[in-house]
């Protein structure tokens, strides 16, 4: 049968299941990544699993999300990152080494292997033809240990790329023209995998924008195949050697498809307060722009450097326009400093931040109040920019740089002709900032700093639970809203009952109280809850707080995981006009809960309040109804290895 490049990296690293879209597969993983705000708690994860050393073709820690240390917390999480790593057979990227996705799509990226990282945008290494999958951290753990990577077969959708990119239109064009004809939940289920005629003119830097954003239409993944830019940029990376080919079969069998031409496409911007808030720029010009942001793990490489330098080279940014620049690694960075960007970004007048996420997730930058913020992220959800009512924009790099010098929004083909931008032809390779392992990690002494708590222990659910809706929200919830970051919060990412007082903290400030007050209870939600980043702290910060289910219309899948491996019952409406009949305080009942769960998907929840009963579903497969009443996936992995142990 003829396949897509999805099918034969899958087909390779199937381990349990059958490739029919909805199975549960089981999957080997090649490689995983962890990074700082994330990693901590995996990292304690995959301690408790008391397994020596990973397991993994390779498995990379990078520092990149708690940069700023205005305490000892982010220092000490570095040093025991650092620590850890070399211990259990992790390589290390040190602070100032650039964001996770960039540093790998330049270093350890392989066409045709699986990456999964505790990360929503790992799937930026689709670029490189990796199947790259975000989880929870603690399914990166266990993959770590050697575990597999379970996951509902998704549907494989062709984007089929026709044409070819008009000046001053770009790869972040592509993404948000998917994401104004699919929306945020456009892609729950799916992997999206580009191919036809249009796609030879893509570089791997440009496949990245593309499949980093595939993320916020609720992909599973993206995946470009393997072909000559593929062997082109890891040639100029000093990987030729790591490349190989790998296409789809000629006559390959998709379960959808999406064509694009390329030659129609327009400069595109997504409006406040959702990526999917997509129009034409030219319909919103003229509206005055405070700040301008260019970087994050989208649109950080050299040829969006380059662009951004060319257009503003010789000319000054808007008098009341906050310019701010990240190149997205070192490399990024060596290489706009030996091309002159650097000195060119300064005489604009902009501010040149260190190779980190940043202002991307609310770590510094914040825009001024009412001020209208023009980014070339990958997420603008309400408030994640660090200031309350945000009016966050994302487009290109080419938008972003015109806006920055008209002080507002504009389209950049107004500019003239679109500069030339000559691509290296190969790029400074220093990975003196990458640790390796220690040769023997018996001997390393883990550093621990005073902030990193014990993990919390989830417990199996009794036979029947009781509890009140502690909050009742709307559609498209995020884990922003849920579990904030920010520079004030991100730092208590290893200390669990520290960062739980903050669990909806920018949406009810009475949530935490009530949790205590009422000892724990039930989360009300609408459709897509829980999109957005893979922390799986909006799952545990919640556990620790007593939250025992969550009743919405439909989840988000990283997020659904996150709750299962936590311990938190996933509960979904049979009949969606239920939502209309809860209320914040209803006492809600569940009888014979795990004889329900075990015998099949439904479950019959009493509101007691209302003397009424509501159908739901779990959804859950029999291995992940087996992790949720062990009490979550380390009790289950901790219960699976005390059975296969030999009796003494």
């Amino acid at each position: 049968m003829a396949q897509s490049v999805t099918r034969k990296i899958l087909e390779a690293h199937l381990v349990s299941g059958k490739l029919e879209p909805g199975q549960e597969i089981g999957l080997s993983v090649d490689q995983t990544l962890l990074q700082d705000a994330t990693g901590t708690m995996a990292c304690l994860e995959f301690e408790a699993m008391n397994i020596p050393q990973v397991r993994t073709k390779l498995s990379v820690v990078y520092v990149d999300h708690n940069m700023l240390q205005t305490g000892f917390e982010n220092a000490d999480d570095h040093r025991f990152l650092q620590t850890i790593a070399a211990r259990h057979g992790m390589y290390f990227s040190r602070p100032g080494n650039g964001i996770c996705h960039q540093v790998h799509m330049e270093r350890f990226a392989v066409p045709g292997r699986v990456l999964l990282g505790a990360d929503s945008h790992t799937p930026n290494a689709g670029c490189l033809a990796m199947l790259a999958i975000g989880a929870g951290g603690l399914e990166v753990a266990v993959a770590m240990g050697g575990g597999p990577f379970y996951i509902p077969m998704p549907k494989v959708v062709q984007v089929y790329l026709k044409g070819k990119l008009q000046p001053w239109v770009a790869a972040k064009d592509i993404a948000l023209e998917l994401l104004r004809r699919l929306t945020v939940k456009g892609g729950i289920g799916k992997v999206f995998e580009y191919s036809g005629p249009g796609v030879d003119s893509l570089t791997v830097p440009e496949r990245a924008t593309i499949c980093n954003m595939g993320a916020e239409l609720g992909a599973t993944t993206s995946v470009f195949p393997s072909d000559e830019q593929t062997r082109l940029y890891m040639t100029r990376q000093k990987r030729e050697h790591q490349w190989a080919p790998l296409a789809a079969d000629p006559g390959a069998q998709y379960d959808g498809t999406i064509e694009i031409d390329l030659d129609k496409l327009e400069p595109l911007i997504a409006c406040p307060s959702s990526p999917d808030n997509v129009v034409p720029v030219h319909q919103v010009a003229g509206t005055p722009v405070a700040q301008v942001a260019i970087g994050s793990c989208n649109n950080s490489s050299f040829h969006d450097l380059a662009v951004v330098a060319a257009v503003v080279k010789g000319k000054r940014v808007g008098p009341g326009v906050s310019l701010v620049v990240t190149p997205g690694s070192r490399q990024a960075l060596q290489m706009a400093t030996s091309y002159g960007f650097l000195m060119t970004f300064v005489q604009a007048g902009a501010r040149i931040l260190e190779s980190a996420c940043g202002p991307c997730i609310g770590m510094g930058q914040a825009p001024p109040s009412e001020g209208v913020s023009i980014r070339t992220f990958n997420r603008n959800f309400p408030g994640r920019s660090g200031t309350p009512n945000d009016r966050v924009y994302l487009c290109s790099p080419e938008v972003a740089a015109a806006c920055a010098l008209a002080g507002k929004i504009a389209d950049p083909r107004e500019l003239g002709a679109y500069p030339q931008i000559k691509e290296p032809e190969e790029f400074i390779i220093d990975d003196a900032m990458v640790l390796p392992p220690s040769k023997d990690g018996a001997q390393v002494q883990v550093l621990r700093g005073p902030n990193i708590k014990p993990l919390p222990a989830a417990q199996p659910p009794g036979q029947e639970t009781r509890g009140r809706v502690l909050i009742k929200v709307g559609d498209n919830i995020t884990t922003d809203h849920i579990m904030p970051a920010g520079a004030s919060i991100l730092p208590l990412r290893s200390n669990v009952p520290a960062i739980s007082q903050h669990v909806f903290g920018r949406v009810d400030k009475e949530f935490v109280k009530r949790c205590q007050e009422w000892h724990g209870g039930v989360i009300v939600g609408g459709v897509n809850y829980g999109q957005g980043s893979s922390r799986e702290h909006a799952a545990l910060a919640p556990m620790y707080l007593g939250v025992r289910a969550v009743l919405v219309k439909s989840f988000a899948r990283i997020h659904w995981a996150n709750l299962i491996n936590f311990a938190i019952l996933p509960l979904t409406f049979v009949n969606e006009k239920d939502y209309d009949t809860l209320e914040q305080g209803d006492e809600l009942e569940v009888l014979n809960l795990r004889q329900q769960v075990r015998q099949g998907r439904r479950v019959k929840v009493t509101n007691k309040t209302k003397g009424t009963t509501i159908e739901t579903e779990h959804q859950m497969t029999e291995r992940q109804v087996a992790i949720y009443l062990a009490g979550g996936l380390l009790n289950h992995v901790k219960q699976q290895a005390s059975a296969a142990a030999p009796a003494s």
